[in-house]
């Protein structure tokens, strides 16, 4: 029986980034779509419906938290995981973005791999 392929949207500005992180979910079978800013992001995800969003906080158009905010508030996208990493690691921020419906929030540092992928298996978007 085939497993089903998930789909996760990657919404950070920095290509490089957004390219090192494709990569890692596409070697463990994980379909990754990118957008570079909040405002293309919340479109994508409202016209592919991933099945975890990856949302960066400091990005140009619409920052992570605006884009967050609209994705909780749009009856189709409300209910689609946020997970945010960021650079930003201040406790306001952390609150902010749990306050708005993110299920966690990882810093950018030399752990933030590690720590998504633990975050997406207990989302069950990877396999144990």
């Amino acid at each position: 029986m085939a497993t089903r392929r998930h789909t996760v949207l990657i919404v950070e500005d920095s290509a490089v980034q957004a390219l090192a992180l494709q990569q890692l979910l596409e070697q463990k079978g994980i379909t990754v779509l990118r957008a570079p800013d909040g405002r293309l992001g919340v479109a994508m995800a409202e016209q592919h419906l991933p099945d975890v969003i990856i949302l960066d906080i400091m990005m140009p158009e619409m920052d992570g938290l605006e884009a967050c905010r609209r994705l909780k508030q749009n009856p189709q996208t409300r209910n689609l995981p946020i997970v945010m990493l960021t650079a930003h690691s201040g406790s306001d921020m952390l609150l902010q973005g749990l306050d708005l419906g993110a299920v966690d929030f990882i810093p950018k540092d030399a752990f933030s791999d590690k720590v998504l992928l633990e975050t997406l298996r207990q989302l069950q978007i990877l396999d144990s």
